[in-house]
């Protein structure tokens, strides 16, 4: 189409008056730009709160939200690992269905000082779903991504061999000011011994 100037379109060289009937589509910059604007709104993904790699096919986060979907898809994972009582939502289910990813709960009630009650049994039990490779990719998560999901995963480095100072470094920097001494004391005391014929050597599987 020609360039509308003064009333007239110009177009390769012929000038053509406009009437008033004429009829101009109304496909104007800025509706343009408001187009461009939703198609990269909708390619944007956002992960969970506190989301991080733990390993080849491990994941960490937070409670994943509506917003986080799109971003959980492009990980390809085929189970996660829930590690609070609270039934799981159901908008969470539908997204695991449609994307066939299978459900751990092992429902682990707050750990809050200085009421603590750390399963150890649950806790070993849900440490056998991550260490074994066919259900990687995994992704790990209670509320906030912090206390319950890092009380497992510093478990999981004591089974990695990882020494006290560095297991304990890593909480901290997820769990933050939030830190319990508690929980610590529980990674420091939680006995592996019973899980050493499981490997720990990951690897990533597609799905």
């Amino acid at each position: 189409m020609g360039v509308i100037s003064n009333g007239e379109v110009i177009e390769t060289g012929i000038v053509t008056m406009l009437s008033p009937e004429t009829k101009v589509p109304a496909i104007t910059y800025a509706t343009r730009v408001e187009k461009k604007e939703e198609e990269e709104e909708e390619m944007f993904v956002v992960p969970p709160l506190n989301f991080s790699m733990v390993d080849n096919g491990i994941f960490r986060s937070g409670f994943p939200e509506k917003s986080n979907f799109s971003f959980l898809q492009n990980l390809g994972l085929k189970s996660i690992i829930y590690l609070c009582p609270e039934p799981y939502p159901e908008e969470n289910n539908e997204f695991l269905k449609s994307n066939g990813i299978r459900l751990f709960h092992f429902g682990i009630n707050g750990t809050k000082e200085p009421f603590v009650d750390i399963p150890e049994d649950t806790v070993r039990e849900a440490l056998k779903v991550v260490l074994d490779n066919r259900n990687h990719p995994l992704l790990i998560h209670c509320k906030r991504g912090k206390h319950r999901t890092g009380c497992l995963v510093g478990c999981l480095r004591k089974m990695q061999k990882w020494c006290l100072s560095s297991v304990f470094d890593e909480y901290q920097r997820f769990a933050a000011a939030k830190a319990r001494v508690s929980d610590m004391r529980f990674m420091e005391k939680f006995e592996i011994s019973s899980l050493k014929h499981l490997s720990t050597s990951f690897r990533s599987l597609k799905r």
